[in-house]
């Protein structure tokens, strides 16, 4: 038989053809991470569970932020609005970092912010109370935790000091001076004021390069003698002088720097 012609009209008529809708995983996240909620993944497969079953080691960063979100938006679960986060702001340690706003991402608004925001206070918060809580510093890697936590994913430089009693006890940690993306500029008599204020025998100045690489530079160093100079007129030690980049932070006094 013939071919039967077709009616233009008819075929314009014709509904169009659904698109099958869009997914996480098609855009190269896992398969677990499509549109169904979470409450829908198998249960060896969700954060919650997983962190009750296997503890919060074995949870990915997005995994975790998710627990703390709470939930997703229409159409994106709480893990794939996590990994966004995690995304937009660039790394885990830029969302620890006190001078980086939380991005805005959809599915984050005021409440989850806010949980978010308070969380990763108590992060650093906790970091701080391992540093306060050693008896003394014996050493100056005693500290590099705490100064990485502080410093290191600052976009600006900044110096700080921490404050050690006459048994080497911690007293306190100030950020002294915060600058440009490469300089920032500390004067001994801000030093010296701070000292006095905290009753200090001792102390460990640190400061951060943001471009990531922890080099002591020339300036460092001059800056390192000026400030020895004038805490001895205070009967004050100066110790070290770190310097915090983008992986372990380098100690001017291991270097014969002080």
């Amino acid at each position: 038989m013939p071919p039967a012609h077709t009616d233009p009209a008819a075929a314009a008529r014709k509904p169009a053809r659904r698109r099958k809708p869009a997914t996480v995983a098609d855009a190269g996240e896992p398969a677990t991470a499509t549109l169904r909620p979470i409450s829908a993944w198998p249960v060896r497969e969700r954060p919650r569970e997983r962190l009750q079953q296997k503890g919060a080691g074995a949870l990915t960063d997005a995994e975790l932020l998710a627990i703390l979100i709470g939930h997703g938006t229409r159409g994106v679960d709480a893990v794939s609005v996590s990994r966004t986060l995690l995304s937009t702001a660039g790394s885990l340690g830029n969302l620890l970092s006190g001078e980086v706003e939380l991005p805005h991402v959809n599915g984050v608004g005021p409440v989850k912010r806010a949980r978010l925001v308070a969380a990763l206070e108590l992060a650093r918060r906790t970091i701080g109370e391992g540093l306060e809580a050693r008896p003394a510093i014996y050493c100056v890697e005693d500290c590099f935790d705490f100064l990485k936590a502080r410093l290191r994913h600052l976009k600006t430089e900044a110096i700080g000091c921490i404050f050690l009693d006459a048994r080497s006890r911690v007293i306190a940690f100030d950020i002294l001076a915060q600058g440009t993306i490469d300089a920032a500029t500390l004067f001994p008599r801000q030093l010296v004021m701070a000292c006095i204020r905290h009753h200090a025998s001792a102390v460990i100045l640190a400061h951060n390069h943001p471009s990531g690489d922890a080099t002591p530079s020339e300036e460092d160093a001059l800056m390192t003698g000026t400030m020895r100079e004038s805490l001895a007129m205070l009967d004050v030690e100066l110790i070290d002088h770190v310097v915090v980049g983008a992986k372990e932070p380098v100690s001017m006094a291991e270097r014969g720097l002080i």
